[in-house]
């Protein structure tokens, strides 16, 4: 497996365990207690605690950037390119993604904090953008 194709799979599984960890949690605990039932349960912003709606937008955003960090993947693993710039990158793109999240879920969304969480969310974008062009300079 390439680096950027096991960057992808984190990147798909890290979706997946914000799905599970935060919001899947959050609500299977208030149901099976009694305290909600499963029809209260929409996407409306306004529903559950401060920190679950956080982990709402937060995996939604990361459900939103998945299919273009897999399209960048897919375009370098179909080149065969080989590169230790692309690799660094995807594993890169992957830990901003981590961090990004866990700004977004754990913190109180302050302005300083709400920077720091744009900066992992940008540097995602160049890490991106950075795959692309280590791809087509190794060609």
């Amino acid at each position: 497996m390439s680096t950027p194709t096991f960057a992808l799979l984190g990147f798909a599984l890290w979706t997946v365990l914000i799905l599970s960890v935060t919001i899947g949690y959050y609500r299977w605990s208030r149901i099976l207690t009694g305290r909600s039932r499963p029809g209260e349960w929409t996407a409306d912003p306004n529903v559950g605690a401060d920190w679950y709606r956080r982990a709402m937008r937060a995996h939604l955003n990361a459900v939103e950037n998945l299919p273009v960090f897999g399209a960048i993947v897919y375009a370098v693993d179909q080149s065969g390119v080989r590169s230790p710039w692309v690799d660094g990158l995807a594993l890169f793109v992957l830990g901003a993604r981590v961090v990004h999240s866990l700004v977004h879920i754990t913190l109180v969304q302050t302005d300083v904090v709400a920077t720091v969480r744009f900066s992992f969310f940008f540097l995602q974008i160049l890490g991106m953008i950075g795959m692309v062009v280590a791809m087509f300079l190794a060609l």
